[in-house]
């Protein structure tokens, strides 16, 4: 079952083949670490978490490379505007390396947080200079790049297929660009389309971030970072970079030129883009009140499982409308998880029905074929419930033997290599604090001498204080954690 990748540059999915047998090598764009990552930046690693999950799944090794962006990245995302860094420096009161510092473990909190595998490296553009000016005199040499008032630019018309993966011409994107202000018209340049590849400090403006170089001090432009930082560490050509959709029109587009126009070879064979996260049907504004962290969320009581189930449950090439009814959904799938799970382990068994055993092999059958079909988490979940589903149908039946459920459990535990929601913890001993003990004892006392109004006051306690809900069954009280 081979994973099939869809990919940006030629616009369809196509079987994956790295360049070396069973090592991939990718780059994901990482954080800008001037704030907090917000929910939307989330989606975009958690996705490339998935994809890195799967890639192991199919029997990969795979080399991660994501960035740290601690300077040149600015406000428009292109060459205009004030440095990002510099500019949360002003409003904090902070140097910009105290702020890129305190951003970038903010940023390294939350991927532990959402249980995201760490990349194997972290290169900061900050402590890239040196090959980010060795890239510039490259392009200046093959006669690439040229030099007004605010730096040095890269002339896009001489790159033949500018703009490439996104499907349109030199002249369509230039119009693309310039029709909707993505890029600031400056009179200096040659084409709007023309990017910096390093910008001049002010003049009169003595900036925390700058550096000398062979055109003057100041700092590299932000799509030049990605390039020398990729190529430093990935070779220059590798297997697959990842991103958000608004990348393609600019970043991506100009990574693509830098890079190939330097070496002449191609600079990366997939390209990977997640789409947008909305909130509550509305896009992200903080005169909206709807930008969320990570931690914004989990002080509202839900937790890092129902955060981490909320963004793989849509497909990563589709918006992602993020709703609290959506992560109260969350909850309820992954209690009922649970509950399974520990059904499983408490099962004492039963008789062997050969059902389970087409049951099982449907569902990895499924499960695989979804999960290889470009990163289909949202049909993989449904099949894993429908597992769970006739599964539960035959624990009531007991039509399972002890191997059998166990069998189950491993099941579930390797669809969790690609959902990454730790579910092995739901096996381990759980162990009731003494006073829950001795609550749940008072209330079995309660309902023996019919005071059901007491013992229906101990349920109500003991799911408010320990999370915990009780059942009574035909072996007698049972009792579950109410995960949250």
């Amino acid at each position: 079952m081979k994973l099939k990748l869809f990919n940006t540059l030629t616009r369809r999915k196509e079987v994956f083949k790295p360049l070396e047998d069973k090592i991939v090598r990718i780059y994901t764009c990482g954080p800008t670490v001037y704030w907090y990552p917000h929910i939307g930046n989330m989606r975009a690693f958690v996705f490339e978490d998935i994809l890195k999950r799967v890639l192991i799944l199919n029997g990969f090794k795979v080399f991660h490379v994501m960035n740290i962006t601690d300077v040149g990245h600015l406000i428009s995302d292109a060459d205009s505007g004030e440095d990002k860094i510099e500019m949360a420096a002003k409003e904090e009161k902070k140097t910009a390396w105290e702020i890129a510092e305190f951003y970038t473990k903010a940023f390294f909190k939350d991927i532990e947080t959402l249980n995201i595998i760490k990349a194997d490296v972290y290169p900061r553009a900050t402590q890239h200079i040196n090959e980010m000016i060795e890239l510039i005199k490259k392009l200046e040499k093959k006669g690439y790049t040229y030099v007004i008032d605010d730096g040095v630019y890269f002339d896009t018309s001489k790159f033949k297929d500018y703009g490439k993966l996104t499907g349109m011409s030199f002249e369509e994107l230039n119009k693309y660009l310039k029709a909707g202000a993505r890029v600031e018209f400056n009179p200096q340049k040659r084409n709007i389309t023309d990017f910096a590849l390093w910008k001049f400090s002010p003049k009169g403006v003595k900036r925390q971030m700058e550096w000398d170089s062979p055109w003057g001090k100041g700092f590299p432009g932000w799509h030049l970072e990605c390039s020398a930082m990729s190529m430093k560490y990935l070779g220059e050509t590798f297997d697959i970079h990842c991103g958000g959709v608004d990348h393609i029109p600019i970043h991506h587009t100009n990574e693509i030129a830098q890079s190939e126009a330097a070496t002449g070879k191609k600079f990366v064979n997939y390209w990977l883009h997640c789409e947008f996260l909305i909130v509550e049907g509305k896009k992200m504004a903080k005169s909206l009140g709807n930008v969320y962290t990570v931690t914004d969320i989990l002080e509202k009581g839900y937790s890092w499982r129902e955060i981490r189930y909320v963004l793989i449950s849509s497909h990563y090439r589709q918006q992602l409308n993020f709703t609290f009814k959506s992560l109260e959904d969350a909850r309820t799938s992954i209690q009922r998880i649970y509950e399974f799970l520990k059904r499983l382990k408490e099962f004492r068994g039963g008789k062997h029905d050969k059902t389970f055993t087409q049951v099982l092999k449907k569902f990895k059958k499924e499960f695989l074929a979804a999960v290889n079909d470009d990163l289909n988490i949202p049909k993989a979940l449904s099949s894993f419930f429908n597992f769970l589903s006739e599964v539960n149908k035959l624990l009531a039946e007991k039509k399972l033997t002890k191997k059998d459920s166990q069998k189950a459990i491993d099941a579930v535990l390797f669809a969790d290599k690609v959902f990454g929601l730790k579910l092995e913890e739901f096996l381990e001993e759980e162990k009731l604090p003494e006073e829950a003990e001795k609550m749940i004892k008072e209330r079995e006392e309660a309902r023996k001498r019919g005071d059901f109004e007491t013992a229906d006051k101990i349920r109500k306690e003991l799911a408010e204080k320990f999370g915990i809900a009780v059942e009574d069954t035909p072996e007698g009280t049972k009792w579950k954690r109410i995960i949250k």
